[in-house]
């Protein structure tokens, strides 16, 4: 379903006629929405978005739908945030981050592809953080393992304590590009996590098996094991593909019943 375009030179020109989103990947729509706006001119460089409030009331969504599309969109380096004054259009000549088109998900292969992608480079940054991390930055990777592996062991997790301690592990790789790189990439790596961390919620065997794999990375970067933290983790990912293929994984079967995004059930 369109949606009519919002006026988002102030907060106080948002018309009242604009439709709601389709209830189908809201924060895709209203961010693909808020894109077009931008590259067409709609909106110009520099101008102030409207307030995550306003948004949310006007395209009849949640407030953690509009804060995912603007996290995509300022992933993208199309958004700059300015403390205490919002969300701005970025200007022509900023620096535009790698990015990736939301379709990229829209099939269980396109998520194996990010998968793969995943595999490639946390494996990488597994091997680094081994040689590199700190005193501090091992104790954030225990504290982070500890919040996924419970949140894991009492049907709560989440995305977002996977991704934490994903995060954790980059900042101990000594090197400020890998946390960066995924931050730009979070949206796409959320919604792959999603994906895979709901199949995996569905099967006992398979939720074991991620509490398992997260503790040997763990446990190969803090005994400084280079090679044994880039296996773990290259492991972990090529797991996470075989959890996926697998003839009875449960997200196959239960695909087709939607769930809060970001949440498995």
């Amino acid at each position: 379903m369109g949606v009519n375009h919002l006026d988002l030179y102030d907060d106080l020109m948002i018309r009242s006629s604009a439709q709601p989103l389709a209830s189908q990947r809201l924060s895709d729509q209203l961010a693909d929405d808020l894109r077009r706006q931008i590259e067409t001119g709609a909106v110009q460089p520099g101008q102030r978005l409207p307030t995550e409030q306003a948004l949310a009331a006007q395209y009849a969504v949640s407030r953690t739908v509009v804060r995912e599309a603007v996290s995509r969109l300022r992933s993208s380096g199309l958004l700059v945030a300015r403390q205490g004054a919002g969300m701005f259009v970025a200007t022509p000549d900023a620096a535009r981050p790698l990015d990736f088109d939301s379709s990229v998900l829209a099939d269980l292969g396109a998520v194996l592809d990010v998968v793969e992608v995943r595999g490639a480079l946390e494996s990488e940054v597994a091997a680094l953080a081994a040689r590199r991390a700190d005193a501090g930055q091992r104790r954030a990777i225990q504290a982070a393992l500890a919040v996924a592996d419970a949140s894991i062991a009492s049907g709560s997790a989440t995305v977002d304590e996977d991704l934490a301690f994903h995060q954790a592990v980059a900042e101990a790789a000594g090197n400020p590009q890998f946390p960066r790189l995924l931050k730009h990439l979070e949206q796409y790596l959320r919604d792959a996590m999603t994906v895979t961390r709901r199949n995996e919620s569905l099967k006992a065997e398979f939720i074991a098996e991620v509490r398992q794999e997260h503790q040997a990375i763990a446990d190969a970067i803090l005994a400084r094991d280079p090679e044994a933290a880039r296996s773990a983790a290259a492991h972990h990912m090529h797991q996470a593909a075989r959890r996926l293929q697998d003839g009875d994984a449960p997200i196959r079967s239960a695909a087709a019943r939607p769930t809060r995004q970001g949440q498995t059930p």
